[in-house]
């Protein structure tokens, strides 16, 4: 089976490598790329980043097109997460923590999962953090007793209020230290010096690692593929009849 995935600031290519060895490893996905790859033959495709913003976004259209073709499209931790809990329902499969809270509703904001980040030439290194692992390293932070409750809500209220590209874990303390005792930043700082959890990353190893040992769950059938207005310009604009 031939498989696609598409990887940047989530998780590095030579990482992936190591686990699929055989996959074709692209950038973030961008419009027109999953449409793409049923195109050139693929016959499972895995999202996991992609762009948006200044460059469009994957459309839900060409993958609910891939999923009609039979491909399947495997979704986990970023923008593959977010096209995941859209698209579950009509045959797309999620993967990991990040997806299924955007699947229950626990989170809905685009934002928590984006990052800025730097271009290919430079590994597209993550150079902010995104708002799902500053929950998850509070959550265990909170569970270790390292940080109260009141400090760990009031900080993930200072994170939410800050624009993705400039939220780092140092600009988030800083903020977070008109709003949270001295002693419970300690505390954080402490654990942040221990280990950093990374719960996007942890779910895009675990998608990729169920995609090499072939334990996906089955997906719902895909519905029927409606050809659109839209689907007619959007085939035009990437230079098909």
């Amino acid at each position: 089976m031939s498989t696609r995935v598409f990887l940047g600031p989530t998780l590095g290519h030579a990482d992936a490598r190591a686990i699929l060895p055989r996959a074709d490893l692209r950038p973030p996905a961008a419009l027109g790329d999953v449409h793409r790859g049923v195109r050139d033959g693929c016959r499972l495709l895995v999202l996991v980043d992609g762009y948006f913003e200044h460059v469009p976004a994957v459309w839900h259209k060409e993958i609910l097109f891939a999923l009609s073709e039979g491909v399947r499209v495997v979704g986990a931790a970023s923008m593959g997460a977010l096209r995941a809990a859209e698209l579950h329902p009509y045959g797309m499969t999620g993967v990991g923590g990040v997806f299924a809270r955007f699947r229950d509703g626990t989170l809905d904001g685009d934002d928590e999962v984006a990052v800025a980040h730097e271009d290919e030439e430079h590994g597209f290194r993550a150079v902010s953090e995104p708002m799902v692992n500053v929950r998850a390293a509070l959550e265990t932070a909170e569970a270790e007793q390292r940080i109260g409750p009141a400090a760990a809500a009031g900080i993930v209220a200072v994170g939410t209020s800050m624009y993705y590209p400039e939220r780092t874990w140092e600009s988030l303390l800083r903020a977070a230290a008109t709003e949270v005792r001295e002693t419970e930043l300690a505390g954080l700082r402490a654990f942040l010096a221990e280990r950093k959890p990374d719960l996007k990353r942890d779910d895009a190893v675990q998608a990729l690692r169920a995609c090499q040992a072939s334990r996906l769950p089955d997906p719902v059938p895909a519905p029927d593929f409606v050809r659109t207005n839209a689907w007619e310009c959007f085939l035009a604009a990437q230079g098909e009849p």
